[in-house]
């Protein structure tokens, strides 16, 4: 049975409250923008440079651990670092609090998108928004680079995983995988070759998380979390098949998304043509075109990109409404989707959670996971460019070479205005250190300008 005893210092003083847990993440899910590159950098600084209630150490562990998981790997960062601080109750509330408020954003935009049956609005509003995420996701490549790139072979690593994705698409559980698999090979043999990032296999700057009581994995702990987070992932699906019937739209949607938690390595991007394909071929959920505007909306708000299966399942709800008012039928859908995709989350972290803490004096397998790390440097510049390309030009080709794809920029598409924001942008974070906050409003008030004024 995990402890709720609030977490505190050598002293016993208390240095991460339960109340300024829930205001903290609070905050980190309001500010959560820029795709899990932009909310990992954000949780670093919050929790590691800001408040100090975990060590380097402790953080990059975590994410490692995370970055191994299906599903959002940010949101399961900040469950798990909820759970180090107040275990079950503190990985519960950090947990939602991180998707709470994206949830409410992004069933209220395509709840305006159904009703107006357009987008184009949406380009003003978010206009500098998308250049201010841009200049986000370029501070966190800066920010675990250089705490992740401590020698040659770490640079050569987060190298070919970069050029594995970009130029040859290859699946991110492989790169992830074939990372660390190498980086636990080398360890064996030429540990020196690896430098391990702070702190890892000695947790310093730990002492408020390690006054908790241990949590002791066992099997009757295992198959407790098992049926308590099995029933809750099961509860609301057959609640609305109890209310509406097998013939209703939300036994499909509650089994597709079920098995997309499931499969989702590598975060939205990784399985966001599979999603599109299913949703708008086979279930007739969506029109052709529409993916790509759910994308739009949840590339712009706060919370986990895969926040667009919210989208869908708004949609698929809207549409299918079984006799309801098409609002509350979106609700309804979008609530199920979010739920069947964010349940599992939980339950890989209570259940994972205790095994890998024990793992933090194993040196080897701290390089190994610091391996996995570089190669996350790769997979984060890998989206920082192709985010940036979508920011910068509003027009792209496909080229092929042999077994390479590229999607190329067109040159004449370039937005001098999306490029000046985002370079101030970047300028306001790296040079003078504005908060995310201040980057995000300035920018969209500049967007908003910009754009009456062409």
């Amino acid at each position: 049975m995990d402890h709720d005893k609030p977490a505190g210092s050598a002293s016993g003083t208390p240095r991460a409250s339960f109340a300024e847990l829930l205001r903290t993440f609070g905050k980190i899910g309001l500010l959560g923008f820029g795709g899990p590159a932009g909310q990992i950098a954000l949780m670093h600084r919050i929790l590691v440079d800001e408040k100090k209630w975990i060590g380097e150490g402790r953080f990059l562990h975590a994410l490692n651990f995370c970055m191994l998981l299906p599903g959002p790997e940010a949101q399961q960062l900040a469950t798990y670092i909820g759970w180090m601080l107040h275990r079950t109750r503190g990985a519960v509330a950090a947990g939602l609090l991180f998707i709470l408020p994206g949830f409410c954003v992004i069933v209220g935009l395509s709840a305006a998108y159904m009703l107006f049956q357009q987008s184009a609005w949406l380009d003003t509003v978010f206009f500098g928004l998308k250049a201010a995420v841009l200049a986000i996701v370029i501070e966190a490549l800066l920010r675990v680079a250089r705490r992740a790139l401590k020698t040659r072979l770490m640079l050569a690593v987060a190298a070919m995983a970069f050029l594995a994705l970009f130029l040859f698409g290859a699946p991110f559980p492989l790169v992830i995988a074939a990372a660390g698999l190498g980086g636990f090979l080398v360890a064996r043999v030429r540990p020196d070759l690896l430098a391990a990032p702070a702190g890892h296999g000695v947790p310093e700057s730990s002492r408020a998380i390690d006054a908790l009581p241990p949590v002791h994995p066992t099997w009757r702990r295992a198959l407790g979390m098992i049926t308590v987070w099995g029933g809750i992932w099961a509860s609301l699906p057959l609640l609305l098949i109890a209310l509406f019937g097998w013939d209703s739209v939300y036994p499909p949607i509650a089994l597709f998304f079920s098995k997309m938690a499931v499969v989702t390595f590598g975060g939205a991007y990784a399985v966001l043509s599979y999603v599109a394909q299913e949703a708008v071929g086979a279930y007739g959920w969506l029109k052709p075109g529409e993916m790509l505007d759910g994308l739009a909306l949840a590339e712009t708000t706060p919370g986990p990109l895969i926040l667009v299966l919210t989208f869908v399942g708004f949609i698929a709800g809207f549409r299918d409404a079984a006799g309801l008012d098409p609002l509350t039928g979106g609700l309804l859908g979008a609530l199920l989707a979010t739920w069947v995709t964010f349940a599992p989350c939980f339950l890989w972290i209570l259940l994972g959670a205790p095994h890998v803490e024990r793992l933090l004096g194993n040196r080897t397998l701290a390089l190994a996971l610091g391996t996995v790390t570089a190669a996350v440097v790769g997979v984060i510049l890998n989206l920082a460019l192709w985010f940036g390309l979508h920011v910068v030009f509003t027009s792209h080709r496909l080229v092929s070479l042999g077994p390479l794809s590229l999607e190329l920029p067109v040159p004449s598409s370039l937005d001098p205005a999306a490029l000046l924001l985002a370079g101030v942008a970047a300028i306001a974070l790296l040079r003078f250190r504005w908060s995310v906050l201040r980057v995000l409003a300035g920018c969209a008030m500049a967007g908003v300008a910009l754009r009456h004024l062409a």
